[in-house]
């Protein structure tokens, strides 16, 4: 299967670039109702990822909650705390899987390091619960997918009331979907 299936391409991403102003990322975040956001240099290269928490860290730590002074702020110059980890278009599958793991998303680059789109976990989620044969699971049965890469040994789909309600289980009606590490 390849990235492409599942990316959003660029001009359907909402992102900002490095010299947009605090405050202009805060509104456009608040418009897509994005908890995170991709950051892009002015040549279209993906530098990062900025959160929410990034955001609320610099305006209480900077500007004291005054937002007139946002307008002064550089995103460059908002320290990024978590790194969103990039796959190159050319990128397996499993390699996708094991950033979603972590990631709300997964930014995709071309070989130039520019960004050309994003992968959504949901969708990764989505595709895998539509793919499932749902018919034949009862009520007892574990469902797995197993994947080719180190790191992980399969997701696995089974009833939720046998869920262990961990960090990287996702549930979906009465299915819970885990992606064992």
């Amino acid at each position: 299967m390849n990235i492409l299936f599942f990316m959003t391409p660029k001009c359907d991403v909402a992102y900002v670039e490095e010299e947009d102003s605090l405050r202009s990322t805060l509104e456009k975040m608040e418009y897509h109702r994005y908890s995170s956001i991709p950051v892009l240099t002015k040549d279209g290269k993906f530098a990062g990822t900025l959160t929410e928490g990034d955001l609320l860290w610099e305006i209480k730590n900077q500007l004291k909650l005054d937002l007139r002074e946002a307008e002064k702020i550089m995103v460059k110059d908002i320290p990024m705390c978590k790194h969103y980890e990039a796959v190159d278009i050319n990128s397996s599958m499993e390699s996708l899987v094991h950033r979603a793991v972590t990631q709300n998303f997964v930014p995709v680059v071309d070989d130039l390091g520019h960004f050309i789109g994003m992968v959504k976990r949901r969708e990764i989620m989505n595709y895998l619960y539509r793919h499932a044969d749902f018919q034949n699971f009862g009520h007892s049965d574990i469902m797995t997918f197993p994947v080719e890469d180190s790191s992980l040994t399969g997701i696995v789909f089974y009833p939720k009331d046998r869920a262990l309600y961990e960090c990287n289980t996702h549930y979906t009606n009465d299915i819970a979907i885990d992606i064992r590490m």
